[in-house]
């Protein structure tokens, strides 16, 4: 998610524009009011960090590739492809109606930009490491080489050509991301809106309250979008946001709170959409400097979290307590568990002192740290708990602190400020391969500051090989993991939603991608 030199429409996004207020409880036929959770921290496609970002930013922009509803591949920008026999080589012929949303043509050059902007180190983009596959790119991103030097060319302004370092079998997977989005390289078109490519664009923006889009009629399928305005609405009070979705102020919500889930009348209960999904929600410890360096003092940590109990307890919503790092039903490799997962909580309870002790901590001389989160009622219920867990079973004494999304992402990357952070990571694409590169020691997005030697080996052993080769090589990078500690997985997700009735095309999908273009609105709210 890289930087042309030239002045681009992302700037634009800056200068916020005055927004209608949220709807009120009488549901606008035309208007689609969506909970989106904290608000987004940018949107440029190209520097997007968080869930709620990337959903605005995918009704903003689309890429050579997009999904359909179910999250398959479909042809986006690029109305065909192919591949060279030898998986290097891959070409793409734009649709000659693909257009920016004030008419120009978007051509291969805008795509070719894009890519190069994603990894350009002056853009900042936390995603450029998906684009290492490309041939050049990892030596752009690491300051070696320009970015006019990665291996994207327009051969024409209908035909791109991306050449790869070697086969790389979900390389259409990885198009679809933000990171390899285009760049409109014509600089601001207006004052107040930046230009884009994609179904929406961007109408105005309240910080802390909404971003609202409006239909872009120059979107190559304008026709199959139904919907002309939409607001991603800042819900990070989940049972604020249930209220207002019972008072029919929201068509869609971004999460439902788990004690609400049992106790649902029928009338909602038949609007409840529960999915597996490919995310997992974890504890960072900041792995470069005490007292976290220490492995044993993580693993011990590890093990006093009885993760059954977050799960029933806690969240109680299909949620599946997590002792590895891949989540089930992701392709690519199978997820592999730590010996421990099947031992009896004493078992591990007696490990987790033992290793304490190993550590030099004791009833005399105790852990203090400190857990980071950001403002969300979950996340304080879950850390609440696993204090409580290390402070009875271990005597560990935590400090909990909490700060606004943006404040939080910045902390977390900062080793002077963290010890201890709350993390969830969603896939980028239905692949192994998205989850185990975060935490790679070259990726700008692992925040814990790990880094193996052992562990990147088998990573890039993976991405050389293919079949069983590549299925061995990502369960020795998963037990490098298990071995070292530098996260401790606390459970994988199920997406919890309510869609009113009023909303139909609503697909449940492994990614829980859901574009705005794809929905109707379709009469009153049930409540």
């Amino acid at each position: 998610m890289s930087r042309s030199h030239r002045p681009l429409c992302w700037l634009a996004l800056l200068l916020f524009c005055a927004a209608p207020a949220v709807a009120a409880a009488a549901a606008d036929a035309t208007l689609l009011r969506r909970g989106n959770g904290p608000d987004v921290e940018t949107l440029d496609p190209h520097k997007v960090r968080s869930v709620a970002a990337g959903n605005v930013v995918r009704d903003l922009y689309e890429g050579l590739l997009t999904e359909a509803a179910d999250g398959r591949l479909v042809p986006g920008v690029a109305e065909r492809w192919e591949i060279d026999d030898d998986g290097r080589r891959y070409r793409f012929w734009l649709r000659d109606n693909a257009r920016w949303s004030n008419g120009e043509p978007l051509t291969a050059q805008d795509v070719v930009a894009g890519l190069r902007r994603s990894v350009d180190p002056a853009t900042g983009s936390p995603s450029a490491q998906l684009l290492t596959p490309i041939a050049g790119a990892a030596a752009i991103i690491n300051g070696s080489a320009p970015p006019a030097s990665l291996a994207v060319d327009a051969r024409s302004d209908r035909e791109l050509e991306i050449r790869l370092q070697q086969p790389t079998p979900y390389l259409l997977a990885l198009l679809v991301n933000p990171a390899a989005f285009p760049v409109y390289r014509g600089g601001i078109a207006a004052a107040s809106a930046a230009v884009t490519n994609g179904a929406y664009q961007l109408e105005g923006r309240v910080l802390q309250s909404q971003v609202t889009l409006r239909r872009n009629r120059h979107y190559w399928n304008d026709a199959a979008t139904h919907i002309e305005r939409v607001q991603h609405i800042v819900t990070e009070d989940l049972a604020s946001e249930f209220q207002r979705f019972r008072a029919g102020e929201l068509d869609i919500t971004e999460q439902v709170p788990a004690a609400q889930v049992a106790t649902l009348g029928a009338a909602l209960h038949r609007q409840l959409r529960i999915a597996d999904y490919l995310g997992v929600y974890y504890y960072g410890f900041n792995t470069r400097r005490p007292p976290f360096d220490n492995a044993d003092l993580r693993h011990a940590l590890s093990l006093a979290v009885d993760r059954q109990v977050i799960v029933d307890k806690v969240l109680g919503s299909g949620e599946r307590p997590a002792y590895g790092w891949l989540p089930p039903r992701i392709n690519g490799a199978p997820a592999v568990q730590p010996e421990w997962s099947g031992w009896t909580r004493e078992q591990r309870l007696a490990e987790a002192r033992r290793l304490y002790a190993r550590a030099g901590y004791s009833a005399a001389r105790p852990l203090r740290t400190e857990i980071l989160y950001n403002t969300h009622d979950y996340h304080q219920k879950i850390a609440v708990v696993i204090a409580a867990m290390w402070k009875q079973f271990l005597g560990v004494e935590t400090r909990l602190r909490n700060e606004e999304t943006k404040v939080f992402l910045q902390s977390r990357r900062d080793a002077r400020r963290t010890q201890i952070f709350r993390g969830s990571w969603v896939s980028d694409f239905n692949d192994a391969s998205s989850f185990v590169d975060l935490l790679l020691g070259t990726n700008p997005r692992n925040d814990t500051g790990y880094a193996s030697a052992r562990y990147d080996a088998a990573v890039a052993a993976a991405n050389l090989v293919d079949g069983a080769q590549r299925r061995r090589a990502l369960v020795d990078a998963q037990q490098a993991l298990i071995d070292d500690a530098p996260v401790i997985p606390l459970y994988f997700y199920v997406t919890k939603h309510l869609v009113s009735s009023r909303v139909s095309g609503w697909q449940d999908n492994l990614l829980d991608h859901h574009y705005s273009r794809d929905l109707r609105l379709d009469g009153a709210p049930t409540r």
